[in-house]
């Protein structure tokens, strides 16, 4: 039986969803002896799974791709991939435009990238009974994402996302329930659930199966300590995940409820399912039954036909709602979408651009004063790594690589994965100071421990469109 042990670089680029294919993808390649590589000198084939949800993006892959393909020059390379978002929109373009790219592989057609790498020499044969675990692609194997469906069933006007990877699939209950447990044993200590919505979760089955039976499932089925749910619509938030929020510590007061606006015509125009006064209502059920609860949004400005009047209601209605968190963005044509055709409305990009920093300014504001709400309090918190000499961490209320960090006073070294108490001494804009108090769960020591913690379960393979179903 053929032997190849190809070094496998793989970039991921965009979202946290991409990260989770991106780690999937290792896991499948492994099974047919790729092994993964930090060091993209040393990777015989390069992956870039791309991101194509704004210009910004869509440049930012572009130029990735260039950047490692000279790698084929300069270092042991022999192949660079073109994979993901990108290329599912744009691959008639990228193909003629980019010569130095070996293999467009988009989300469609995923299932080609292992044929194809075989094809030429660049994986062997499959290796019997290996168990296609992921691989975290950082360092920090304590913080990870499961992904618990495909595509969206929105037809928000503005986004191309149902254009690339179709409509809502939920991944199978058991098939998830089973891959937190595998990373669980890898060493997670937070295990954020995302989806485009996941509220949409097990609306397919109707069977009543839905995210509050999943999270119910994973707090019995693993001891992992902070669940967190990021991306869920505001109108899917019923009345058992609320409650189970409320009861259960481990599945963290934190809500990520994009609106996108705030001013019922915009909203209308968008092809949003809920209007300002749904949006008000829903903020007040949230707060009033979960304590402690974080509520981050997003929201978009300069959508075709937004008006002085529409931007000032948006403004009105976040410091109305005081998100502790936000993120913006200024609306941006995709092509295929409702939106793009919209083009005699249109909002000047300077316009569009001057009413983003004016309302990041004001978020500024509210996120600061919300923040500053915490000092005095003791709070948990996850440590996460050591940069420019202090250590860092985060709440609760602080997501992953979105959110502020807290930096922690000790005179300590915490390994990455711990618990702690501390108590938060000052804030700034978006960040924390706070000072250790006590350890409330210790980390995995050594890789030895996690290796050995993950040798108990039974590991089933992961493929490529592993998941789907029941």
């Amino acid at each position: 039986m053929q032997t190849i042990h190809t070094k496998l670089g793989v970039v991921s680029l965009g979202c946290d969803k991409n990260t989770v294919d991106s780690e999937r993808i290792v896991a499948a390649l492994a099974g047919y002896g790729a092994e993964a590589v930090r060091d993209l000198s040393e990777a015989d084939v390069i992956i870039v799974n791309t991101c194509g949800f704004i210009d910004a993006a869509k440049q930012e892959s572009i130029d990735t791709l260039l950047e490692v393909s000279r790698l084929k020059q300069e270092g042991r390379c022999s192949a660079v991939v073109a994979l993901g978002c990108l290329v599912e929109q744009y691959r008639d373009e990228l193909a003629p435009s980019l010569p130095e790219i070996d293999l467009f592989v988009g989300l469609r057609d995923a299932g080609r990238l292992i044929p194809d790498l075989r094809e030429r020499g660049l994986l062997g044969n499959p290796i019997p009974d290996h168990p296609g675990v992921r691989v975290p692609l950082t360092d920090r194997r304590h913080v990870r994402y499961l992904k618990v469906s495909e595509g969206c069933d929105h037809g928000c006007a503005f986004c191309a996302i149902p254009l690339w990877r179709g409509k809502h699939r939920s991944f199978g209950l058991e098939s998830l329930v089973a891959e937190a447990g595998r990373l669980e044993a890898q060493g997670a200590v937070e295990l954020n659930l995302v989806a485009q919505d996941l509220a949409h979760f097990g609306r397919e089955w109707r069977d009543g199966t839905d995210i509050a039976t999943l999270a119910r499932r994973l707090l019995d089925e693993t001891t992992i300590p902070w669940f967190r749910l990021l991306y869920i619509y505001s109108a899917g938030l019923r009345d058992p995940l609320i409650e189970l929020m409320a009861a259960e510590s481990r599945l963290l007061p934190y809500i990520d409820m994009p609106i996108q606006h705030a001013a019922d015509p915009v909203l209308e125009s968008m092809r949003r399912p809920e209007r300002a006064g749904t949006l008000r209502k829903k903020i007040a059920r949230l707060r009033d039954a979960i304590p402690d609860l974080t509520l981050r949004t997003t929201v978009l400005v300069g959508f075709p036909g937004e008006t002085d009047d529409d931007f000032r209601a948006l403004l009105d209605f976040l410091e109305e709602a005081e998100f502790d968190r936000l993120g913006a963005f200024a609306f941006s044509p995709q092509d295929g979408t409702r939106a793009a055709a919209m083009e005699d409305r249109f909002v000047p990009e300077g316009q569009a651009r001057d009413r983003l920093e004016e309302l990041l300014e004001v978020q500024r504001a509210i996120s600061a004063d919300r923040l500053a709400r915490e000092v005095g309090r003791r709070k948990e918190v996850i440590v996460d790594r050591e940069a420019e000499g202090r250590l860092q961490g985060r709440t609760s209320g602080q997501a992953d690589d979105v959110d502020g960090v807290t930096y922690l006073s000790t005179d300590r070294d915490w390994i990455p994965g711990t618990l702690l108490e501390a108590e938060i001494l000052s804030a700034h804009d978006f960040d924390l100071e706070a000072e250790v108090v006590g350890e409330v769960r210790s980390a995995p020591t050594t890789d030895r421990e996690i290796a050995t913690a993950a040798r108990r379960l039974p590991l089933a393979p992961l493929g490529l469109d592993s998941g789907f179903g029941r």
